[in-house]
């Protein structure tokens, strides 16, 4: 029997270090780049867990794979390698051993991929961030530059009354998708599901405000899309048809953990959430689908059309109110 003395410091590392690896794909990095450096003729690596995101590839090499070597699955982790060359007795002795040190990390990431996929799902990317990384207590978060983009359903009370709940639950699971879809095409992200509406933003970041203009009106482009799509199939089924309002501004918000001390929710607060809302309620009396307001206009080169300024309630100053050519 072979046994594999080479690899000290790597089985040290698995033993010790690995599961300290922020995601699945630094840990094949690091594993890799080890054992190339241990002489192992390997091209890349891949590393299946069994987690809601199971795959993460990795090219560590140039070559030609000509073989393949996985570890035991060891219950769902399942580590592979493509090789430069066929593998001697040596070599495969070595990579079994690492395939056994690995099942400990590789079992911590799997649980800890699965917790971050659940997080994302609930909380959304923001949030689950920061519960991840222990915010866990009231606080006064963090204050966030985007345009913020509020979508709403119109006429939902009468259409809960008038269908099935089944029919109530699936229609507002196909306006989520179109709207919630679009936002995460185009860079965005969901804040909040608020009964039938949705708060979502696009972060400036290190781009100018005016990148992150343009993506929010693509995304609402793409949503108006789908929802035409949408009440075309709902038309053919004889289901009523849905009418929505969007609404864009530019400001700054409060993205805080609130509520009472064991039971938190992360929420959107400030003057530009209050006025995306209230902007957003203003569609349907003017008749139009997406108002936009002058700070989203301000940045943009794209031509809107100027319907003045008005009082929102419970806004302090006048809002410039703009709509698309198209709407």
């Amino acid at each position: 029997m072979i046994v594999p003395m080479q690899l000290p410091s790597t089985l040290t590392w698995l033993i010790d270090e690995a599961s300290a690896m922020p995601d699945a794909d630094q840990f094949l990095t690091v594993l890799g780049a080890r054992l190339i450096a241990n002489g192992l003729p390997l091209a890349g690596g891949a590393l299946t867990l069994s987690a809601p995101h199971p795959n993460w590839l990795n090219g560590l090499g140039t070559g030609i794979v000509e073989e393949n070597v996985a570890g035991p699955t060891l219950d769902g982790p399942l580590l592979g390698w493509a090789l430069l060359r066929p593998l001697t007795d040596n070599d495969s002795a070595l990579l079994r051993e690492v395939a056994r040190f690995a099942a400990a990390p590789l079992a911590t990431l799997a649980m800890r991929s699965t917790l971050a996929a659940l997080l994302e799902t609930y909380l959304g990317k923001r949030s689950a961030a920061q519960v991840l990384n222990g915010r866990l207590r009231r606080q006064t978060g963090e204050t966030i530059q985007a345009v913020l983009l509020y979508g709403d359903l119109r006429g939902f009370t009468e259409l809960s009354e008038a269908l099935a709940p089944e029919i109530v639950i699936s229609t507002l699971d196909a306006w989520f998708d179109r709207i919630a879809g679009a936002v995460h095409a185009y860079g965005g992200e969901v804040l909040k599901f608020i009964g039938d509406g949705v708060l979502a933003i696009f972060p400036i970041g290190e781009h100018p405000p005016s990148a992150a203009c343009d993506a929010a009106l693509r995304a609402v482009a793409a949503a108006r899309a789908g929802m035409v799509r949408l009440n075309e199939d709902r038309g053919r089924q004889g289901l009523p048809l849905l009418s929505f309002g969007m609404a864009l501004h530019l400001g700054e918000m409060r993205w805080g953990n609130i509520g009472t001390a064991d039971r938190l929710d992360f929420t959107a607060i400030g003057p530009a959430v209050n006025l995306v809302g209230r902007l957003e309620g203003l569609c349907k009396p003017m008749g139009h689908t997406v108002l936009v307001s002058g700070a989203i206009a301000a940045e943009m080169t794209t031509a809107l059309i100027p319907l003045g300024e008005h009082i929102l309630r419970g806004i302090a100053n006048p809002c410039s109110v703009f709509a698309l050519p198209e709407d």
